[in-house]
């Protein structure tokens, strides 16, 4: 989180007088490896002296999109995470509520945990997909040490998998079940639910 300090000091630095980070949910109180590393980001922003808005937003219904090699062949969704529940969030609502934070006035200092509006667990998510694909995608829990090897062969850095696996292991445990109704409070309608997200990114997974 070194280059986010750097731009902090820079827009100190230029005058700039409010930023609007994106952060993790939890980050607050982290538990997690991806929450410790922005938690020191936020910190530093915090004493910067600037006025600041924190969006701490759970897993992105875009990386669902990982699961579209093996969905595309043979159906399955192949994650560890049991029967924990995730509110997926669209990247989309994402962006309106920091335009908000950005562009009108009463969001400095403060930290707005952001997800979607419902939390399913992997079967749940697989059975969206199959009604909006119509075909049939089963979600299979794999072991951690599973996932981990299949990860590290793609290619993926070894403390960035760490990272991962600690996440999901959050996610199995039901860390990352908590709903909350932040993108209607500041945007003024409900969050995006998986399946109308879902159907307009239909064919990245046929």
């Amino acid at each position: 989180m070194a280059l986010e300090g750097n731009v902090v000091d820079a827009a100190v630095a230029e005058g700039v007088k409010h930023i609007v980070k994106l952060s993790v949910i939890s980050a607050e109180a982290p538990a997690i490896t991806f929450a410790r590393w922005h938690n020191a980001s936020e910190q530093k922003l915090k004493a910067s002296g600037l006025a600041w808005t924190m969006l701490r937003p759970g897993n992105f219904m875009t990386n669902t999109l990982g699961w579209a090699p093996t969905i595309k062949a043979d159906g399955n969704i192949y994650q560890p995470t049991g029967t924990g529940t995730w509110a997926a969030i669209d990247p989309a609502d994402i962006s309106a509520v920091a335009v908000r934070a950005l562009t009108t006035t009463g969001h400095e200092g403060k930290e707005y945990t952001l997800t979607g509006s419902e939390a399913l667990d992997g079967a749940g998510y697989a059975a969206i997909l199959t009604r909006v694909l119509g075909k049939t995608v089963t979600f299979v829990d794999v072991p951690p040490d599973a996932a981990k090897q299949a990860m590290l062969g793609s290619g993926m850095p070894a403390d960035y998998v760490d990272a991962l696996l600690d996440l999901l292991a959050a996610m199995k445990a039901g860390y990352t079940g908590a709903v909350t109704d932040t993108v209607q409070q500041v945007l003024g309608r409900p969050a995006t639910t998986f399946e109308s997200w879902a159907r307009r990114h239909a064919d990245a997974f046929r």
